[in-house]
């Protein structure tokens, strides 16, 4: 957070000592061989609120997009996901377990694939500084893979809502521009108790060219990199059905068995203490075929890499319609962005 702060200082004050280049992030100013373009813009009075000096911006010839903007995206993501702390607990028209920490219990390689529709409502509150707010809907789908005491995958789908709020510093020297995005959301899937948070920045360095005879229009292109985390702890209730995967029901046999010869031949008297309370009563809901039973869950959830190395392009019609797309490409993180964004005067 400390790192964003200064960032975002840094690119004030580069915004207000060199001559600005950008796509939509910051304001543009126009090549030499536009200049009667730009000898123009100087000449604009600007009678809008926003963006505040926004007169000053065109007085020194920069062309800085129209400050409000409604952005719809589309967003898919895949990503590899660590969990630890397990805690498991049942509830049964007999039984109501509380969750109980299983320490012992290991998992394999996990993944989460998501997509998500938004909206992003936007505001140039200073040419170099941009306020977002982020409201959408998605689906998640979460695979986990237990690897001790028995081998065995957990799939649950849900859907998911979003809401957050967003903050974007923005400006260049010379030919290159650079934009440093920083956002929370909180997405509230349908099976856990309380909304996750989750914080994403993104750095990304670019440059922008503009059409010979069209300067309202323009074609960026950009690099850079996008860190995500989130709140770690989760918990939640999903009956057993919906919990594991139809072949982990047409084999429950095998992993019912896999269990009772840890039990009896490797457990240790402490985890036979932890399996007894919890675990075996799971087992043998499992080995019953009876879906309606309740499990309950908690754990510590994070993404597995933070950081992912992006790219991106966007076309500007003009200035009121913007055509973008990005990609995650490097990395455990794999992304893809579209999205179409409207900008007015405000």
């Amino acid at each position: 957070m400390k790192c964003f702060k200064y960032l975002v200082i840094l690119l004030i004050f580069v915004c207000s000592t060199a001559n600005v280049s950008g796509q939509q992030y910051a304001s543009t100013r126009v090549k030499d061989k536009y200049q009667a373009y730009t000898d123009s813009l100087k000449q604009v009075e600007y009678n809008y609120v926003f963006p505040i000096w926004g007169q000053q911006a065109y007085s020194k010839g920069f062309d800085i997009p129209y400050p409000a903007g409604l952005m719809g995206n589309y967003m898919w993501m895949r990503q590899g996901i660590v969990i630890d702390n397990l805690q498991l607990g049942v509830k049964t028209d007999d039984l109501d377990i509380p969750l109980t920490p299983v320490d012992f219990v290991e998992f394999g390689d996990n993944l989460n694939t998501s997509y998500s529709v938004n909206v992003r409502p936007d505001l140039w509150i200073f040419p170099f500084l941009n306020v977002y707010g982020i409201f959408g809907y998605g689906n998640s789908d979460t695979e986990v893979n237990l690897t001790f005491p028995v081998e065995l995958q957990s799939v649950v789908n849900q859907d998911l809502r979003t809401a957050g709020v967003g903050l974007m510093g923005a400006g260049g020297i010379g030919p290159v521009w650079i934009s440093a995005d920083f956002n929370f959301t909180w997405n509230k899937p349908a099976l856990l108790d309380e909304a996750v948070l989750v914080n994403v920045l993104g750095v990304r360095l670019g440059h922008t060219f503009e059409f010979k005879n069209r300067p309202h229009s323009n074609l960026a292109i950009w690099a850079g990199g996008m860190r995500a985390s989130m709140s770690s702890e989760t918990r939640g209730e999903i009956q057993l059905i919906d919990a594991l995967p139809p072949d982990a029901w047409e084999r429950r046999d095998e992993i019912v068995q896999d269990y009772y010869n840890w039990y009896e031949n490797e457990a240790t008297p402490p985890q036979r203490i932890v399996a007894d309370r919890v675990l075996t009563p799971i087992v043998e809901r499992l080995d019953a075929a009876d879906g309606s039973t309740i499990i309950r869950y908690g754990m510590d959830k994070q993404v597995e890499q933070k950081w992912n190395g992006i790219v991106g392009i966007q076309y500007q019609l003009n200035k009121r319609w913007m055509l973008r797309s990005e990609g995650g490409i490097i990395g455990n993180r794999k992304s893809f962005l579209i999205s179409l964004n409207y900008r007015f005067l405000l």
